[in-house]
């Protein structure tokens, strides 16, 4: 078994990348490092957004090759090394677990609503309970591949975390700092009506003005 709790955030990155390219891009799938470079560095559908270098996604993909999670593989035609994940035939995960899995490696902690929604091109979820019935499979894993957390403040639901590369550090707001933030919103928001309504009752004025200066000019010219 894999020492997945020893994953860094960037083999994660990495992994995430080759399991989603080789169901998105199955043309292009293994990658090469240009590849996975720019498929690691891709601002949609990445959270945290990150700049990897190919000298970066070298020393990543070392890392998930001793540990067994990727490998190097050749293609016919191609003059360049590509890699590849092993994560099913590792951790004996169907389509679904590697697609919830993919998502959370991806994008962060997520929602039932959101791994349903974000999963749609790697693997089709009836329902956000469904996926939520998936994420419970790989958390009863051994080892746990996933874990749900705490409904944090301000939340309605919670979210669903993968275990990877160990717990995750997850930022807690405390409740009154919440409603600080609510009452702030709200009042830049009154504020903000209050200046657009100013402003439109001023071009109103400006208009009226205009009209009557027109008016009048219609007047002498007859």
């Amino acid at each position: 078994m894999p020492e997945l709790s020893q994953l860094t955030h960037d083999e994660v990155r990495m992994l995430g990348c080759l399991i989603e390219k080789q169901v998105t891009t199955p043309d292009y799938y293994p990658l090469t490092l240009n590849a996975l470079s720019t498929a690691a560095s891709q601002k949609s559908n990445r959270d945290p957004v990150m700049h990897f270098t190919d000298e970066d996604v070298v020393v990543a993909l070392d890392g998930l090759r001793h540990k067994g999670l990727a490998e190097q593989v050749t293609t016919a035609g191609s003059r360049v090394p590509k890699y590849a994940h092993t994560m099913p035939r590792v951790l004996d995960l169907d389509d679904a677990e590697l697609a919830v899995l993919c998502v959370a490696m991806l994008r962060g902690p997520q929602t039932a609503g959101e791994l349903k929604g974000r999963t749609a091109r790697l693997h089709p979820f009836a329902s956000p309970t469904e996926a939520e019935a998936t994420v419970h499979r790989l958390a009863e894993n051994e080892p746990p591949l996933m874990m749900t957390l705490l409904v944090q403040p301000g939340r309605k639901e919670p979210r669903h975390a993968h275990l990877l590369a160990g717990a995750p550090e997850i930022d807690t707001v405390a409740p009154a700092a919440v409603a600080e933030s609510a009452t702030t919103a709200v009042r830049a928001r009154q504020e903000a009506i209050e200046a657009l309504s100013d402003r439109v009752e001023t071009l109103e004025s400006q208009l009226a003005a205009l009209q009557a200066e027109f008016k009048e000019f219609r007047s002498l010219l007859e």
